[in-house]
């Protein structure tokens, strides 16, 4: 039962009697719901190739009654249910896979090869618990369209594209998601995570962090390796580059702010006796506020263009920011609502706070676009038992995480509990006010 509900009512009343029966249907359904998983997962798909899986989703929702709408933003599906006056609320969930070879062992392990965006080709996994999102999304579809929710408003599910690239969500605003289906007053997500399942963990603020990537050409002159005098070596060039990079973070970055940079690509050469005429660089940065953010890349900026005229290098270096997102940042008032309703409805023991964490999503371009609060959370979906032992072993870091090719969550109990956070969220704000679901006064 809902804060709302509990607010709206006393003892049994309307609202939580037909929550009972949502979870009583999410029960009988619980079967099609891992059997749905494990087909997404045996069969992943590659950022903005997600045909399948987009087919999948919108032949599942018609029948619920949604109003759906394929290909927004390339593969994306958006889905509308409207009932009546009340908020719109958005929830979201990514539909993409990885370049991963699956090492889990497991029977419904994906064997999957596919193309990725350059021509290569590579082995394709859910290492990041996309699947995940997916069902859940799909569980929580069904029971807040079927005869159980008692809900007024706009449900607007949208599934996503592309989140491995941070593009799907832009290419989905870019294709008028807002202007062609409805402005949300609020976005609900969550992400699947190396946590105990069951356990939910949120934060407040920027929780995620921003995300920036650059791709970089250093020229040099080449020659043979005996004569470095005759050559401009783009490998020292970069070598140099590298180096003063790091000192960025701890001599740019105040000591009360958080920034990371990572060199995670330096290719350049093909033997060991020739100088080559170029070096590619490819540069991560995470950053939590838009200054930080901003004093980093002209940092790295200057750095490159440094180094290549201290090198005397016959071109200027090629500089290609490649992949942005913006910090995923939580509103305070509609985290308030939203959390009160999940640790209502869990248990506060199982639903904690965290702090801010340096991977990223595209989730906050959603928000960034239409001005509307955003609130993600983590779902955990390690084995309990699992965790608690690495824990007390000092053994937690040794857990598979996202992105690996070992990271396989457990079925039961995290596909009930992505159901029931989405579910308990979403009916937290459906059917208020529009000054209680913005904390703000309406027009």
């Amino acid at each position: 039962m809902t804060a709302s509900a509990s607010r709206a009512s006393e003892g049994m009343g309307e609202h939580q009697v037909t929550q009972q029966a949502a979870w009583t249907a999410l029960d009988e359904m619980g079967d099609q719901l891992a059997d749905l998983y494990r087909d997404f997962h045996q069969h992943p798909e590659l950022s903005l190739q997600e045909h399948r899986t987009a087919a999948w989703v919108a032949e599942f929702l018609r029948p619920l009654g949604y109003e759906v709408t394929e290909k927004v933003g390339g593969t994306g599906v958006v889905a509308v249910l409207r009932r009546g006056d009340g908020p719109v609320v958005m929830l979201r969930a990514d539909l993409d896979a990885l370049p991963v070879q699956e090492k889990t062992g497991l029977a419904y392990a994906s064997t999957v090869k596919g193309t990725d965006i350059n021509g290569n080709d590579v082995p394709v996994m859910h290492a990041c618990g996309h699947d995940v999102h997916i069902t859940c999304l799909l569980g929580a579809a069904a029971l807040l369209a079927g005869p159980a929710a008692t809900w007024s408003g706009t449900l607007m599910l949208v599934f996503q594209p592309a989140e491995e690239l941070a593009r799907g969500a832009q290419a989905m605003v870019d294709d008028g998601l807002f202007e062609r289906f409805a402005n949300p007053d609020v976005i609900l997500g969550q992400h699947v995570a190396p946590l105990p399942a069951g356990v939910i963990a949120y934060g407040t603020g920027a929780f995620m962090a921003a995300n920036d990537t650059a791709n970089v050409v250093l020229y040099g002159r080449g020659g043979h390796g005996s004569r470095p005098e005759s050559t401009i070596d783009p490998v020292l060039m970069a070598a140099h580059v590298v180096t003063r990079l790091q000192g960025i973070i701890p001599r740019e970055v105040p000591a009360a702010e958080a920034a990371v940079l990572t060199v995670g690509r330096l290719q350049a050469g093909t033997k060991d006796n020739i100088i080559p005429d170029q070096a590619e660089l490819g540069i991560n940065i995470r950053s939590y506020s838009p200054a930080v953010r901003e004093v980093v890349r002209r940092a790295v900026e200057r750095v490159i263009h440094a180094e290549s005229a201290a090198s005397a290098a016959p071109r200027h270096p090629e500089i290609e920011w490649s992949c942005t997102t913006p910090a995923t940042v939580n509103d305070p008032a509609a985290t308030e609502v939203t959390v009160a309703a999940l640790a209502e409805h869990f248990g506060a023991d199982r639903v904690a706070p965290m702090p801010p964490v340096t991977a990223s999503e595209d989730v906050g371009v959603f928000g960034q676009a239409c001005g509307a609060p955003t609130v993600f959370w983590f779902l955990g979906g390690l084995h309990p038992q699992e965790f608690a032992a690495a824990v007390a072993d000092g053994l937690q870091d040794s857990l598979p995480t996202n992105h690996s090719p070992h990271f396989a969550p457990v079925i039961d109990p995290t596909l009930t509990v992505g159901v029931k956070a989405l579910v308990v969220a979403a009916t937290a704000w459906l059917g208020r006010t529009q000054t209680d679901a913005t904390g703000r006064p309406g027009p």
